[in-house]
């Protein structure tokens, strides 16, 4: 019904901001990162979700498309409704859920209020097909049959480190942007590297 809404900003809170567009005031629940980029009294566009549910409606207003696609997709999610969904992005951007689904790796989820690990799973299991999918382009296949996939050494290596005490979103993210391992070793090395930089 609505793509997005353009006007100026006229009140943020803990997890909404309104924003005033033709003389009307939108109310719009957002992310913790979405909320970040607003200022009151300053322009903004804010993409757009109207949810509607048992004759309850809600705005949700997102800083860009990718953030909104993410919203949508974890909806889609058996037993995750639009508050847990914001839940997940106000902790983690959508590149850091796409790594920890890819990299088949709930610990990413830890930080998140109100999931647990079997929800942080039950993400993983729904949306990793079309995720990864996804993501062939990033992390190609291996056509010789007896060398093992990227997303299956991605899945060990974010395994091993998170078992060596790494937090497991900083283990998604530097595995995840690692785009050439021959083994298990040869990432986990890779991804070392990529954390002692950052």
């Amino acid at each position: 019904m609505y793509a997005y809404i353009k006007g100026i900003v006229d009140e943020t809170g803990a997890d909404r901001a309104v924003v005033e567009a033709g003389g009307i005031g939108y109310e719009l629940f957002c992310s913790t990162l979405t909320l970040n980029t607003l200022t009151v009294g300053t322009p903004t566009k804010l993409y757009t979700h109207l949810h509607l549910a048992e004759g309850v409606q809600a705005l949700y207003g997102f800083k860009d498309t990718e953030e909104r696609e993410m919203f949508r997709r974890l909806l889609g999610v058996s037993r995750i409704g639009p508050k847990l969904a914001l839940s997940v992005l106000s902790s983690l951007t959508p590149s850091d859920v796409r790594a920890a689904i890819v990299t088949d790796n709930p610990a990413a989820f830890d930080r998140v209020a109100g999931m647990g690990r079997k929800t942080a799973q039950r993400v993983i299991l729904e949306l990793g097909e079309s995720i990864r999918q996804e993501s062939i382009g990033m992390a190609p296949a291996k056509t010789d049959d007896s060398k093992p996939r990227l997303p299956d050494l991605q899945t060990e290596a974010v395994a091993a480190l998170t078992s060596l005490g790494y937090d497991g979103l900083s283990a998604s993210r530097a595995v995840a942007g690692i785009k050439e391992a021959e083994t298990v070793e040869e990432l986990i090395t890779k991804a070392l590297k990529s954390m002692a930089k950052g």
